[in-house]
């Protein structure tokens, strides 16, 4: 009876009233908004000059301190293999089935499939014309974007929205940092170019986004909606940290982009160094504000089922 008086009571929802309006309206926003942000990511950092320029410069800029973190780059981005996203995903369809929840696992591994096979679409679509800013890279073509990072942000994404409430909060805020760690890996190891990973990023959060949509919109009975489920500490933690992340990156975007008249071999340490460390803080940003974005309507998205 104690419990009755002085908890919020669940709220019952069905997927045609106005909040669950609200949802769709929410995540077709998000989605409309990663998808112009990857093209603007493509179409300034591939296609563009001063684009390239700064991918370069920032990547030149990972040669300070390697030699102190290979071992825990390499353990990072052996994290995300092939093998390790055939396993997550397994692991992620079963906790959803486990749970009752076939439609969420379906549409789990359907995030996760399309993710990666987008990036691995758009990795062999997209050209990156030789502008004779990275000669040594040319030979290599396009790299836009890096499926390292598009494994890890999908896997960890996928994980978030099978979890239990309870444990969302706690899942977002470390997926979010194995997301971003592995992003950040790609550009320590030399293998991809700031955009790459925050394009991944991108490709992932469009299709959260999506397969938002799809539970929303095939959800076929009233659901319950508990207040306690929005886990808003968390995200309002990642969002927070996301911003300013995002802040530090555009202030060493500018103060790179003063200096890339100068050739790169003549750029000093701290030069470089500002380059590569904003970099990092623009991906590790960007996974938090994706991950943030699909915590925010969670409890809306996978509700509880009555009983």
């Amino acid at each position: 009876m104690v419990r009755t008086e002085v908890t919020e009571p669940a709220t019952m929802i069905d997927t045609r009233e106005p909040r669950a309006g609200r949802t769709v309206a929410w995540l077709v926003l998000l989605l409309v908004i990663q998808v112009l942000a990857l093209i603007a990511v493509w179409r300034f950092a591939v296609r563009t000059e001063p684009g390239q320029l700064l991918d370069t410069i920032a990547l030149t800029g990972n040669s300070i301190g390697r030699r102190r973190i290979s071992g825990m780059v390499s353990a990072i981005l052996d994290a995300a293999s092939l093998l390790a996203l055939l396993a997550a995903t397994a692991v992620t369809g079963f906790i959803a089935l486990i749970r009752g929840r076939v439609a969420l696992a379906a549409v789990t591994i359907m995030l996760i499939a399309g993710a990666n096979v987008t990036t691995q679409a758009l990795k062999y679509l997209i050209e990156r014309p030789d502008l004779g800013v990275d000669p040594a890279r040319a030979m290599a073509g396009n790299s836009l974007p890096s499926g390292h990072a598009t494994v890890a942000a999908s896997v960890a994404i996928a994980l978030i929205m099978v979890l239990p409430p309870r444990l969302r909060g706690w899942g977002a805020l470390l997926g979010a940092g194995y997301a971003g760690a592995v992003g950040v890996a790609t550009l320590s190891a030399g293998w991809h170019r700031p955009s790459d990973a925050v394009a991944a990023l991108l490709v992932v959060g469009a299709w959260a986004a999506l397969a938002g949509l799809l539970l929303v919109l095939t959800q076929r009975e009233s659901v319950r909606v508990e207040p306690a489920d929005q886990n808003w500490l968390a995200g309002t933690v990642l969002a927070v940290v996301g911003l300013l992340l995002l802040v530090v990156a555009v202030f060493a975007l500018g103060a790179t982009d003063s200096v890339r008249a100068i050739p790169i071999e003549r750029l000093g340490r701290r030069q470089l160094f500002a380059a590569y460390a904003g970099s990092a803080a623009g991906i590790a940003g960007t996974a938090a504000l994706v991950t943030a974005s699909v915590l925010v309507t969670l409890h809306r998205v996978v509700p509880r089922y009555p009983g």
